[in-house]
């Protein structure tokens, strides 16, 4: 076997698309920081890659480039519709919230919250 299918074989498509085999961390994960620059070592070590793992994930985007671009567009595009989704099915249970008073006991803990806050703005 070559380098090149060991490090195709070490990517593998599942319901949650192209991920590193034998781990969680879709293609897309390793996109965002890709796409932000950052360098592969902060990559591995912030998903607690191999550095064989790393590499088979960079190389696959490398040589996919366009297939894998496409594919972290739709991502993005699903994931801000399901944000905005669950923004507005929560917008009047978190107003609801937000307009009921402190739990009796809770008083000090809710003043002290609130000048934080406010020492916070005002610093700002």
């Amino acid at each position: 076997m070559t380098l090149e299918s060991n490090r195709q074989a070490a990517i593998v498509r599942t319901e949650r698309g192209l991920t590193i085999a034998s781990t969680r961390i879709t293609l897309y994960d390793v996109m965002d920081y890709v796409t932000a620059q950052y360098p592969p070592k902060f990559i591995q070590g912030l998903f607690e890659l191999t550095e064989e793992q790393i590499n088979a994930a960079l190389a696959y985007i490398k040589t996919h480039r366009t297939e894998v671009e496409v594919e972290y567009q739709q991502v993005l595009k699903e994931a801000e519709e399901l944000q905005q989704y669950y923004e507005e099915q929560n917008c009047e249970l978190i107003a609801r919230i937000a307009a009921q008073s402190p739990k009796p006991g809770t008083e000090a803990a809710w003043e002290k919250l609130w000048a934080v806050k406010a020492k916070r703005k005002s610093k700002v």
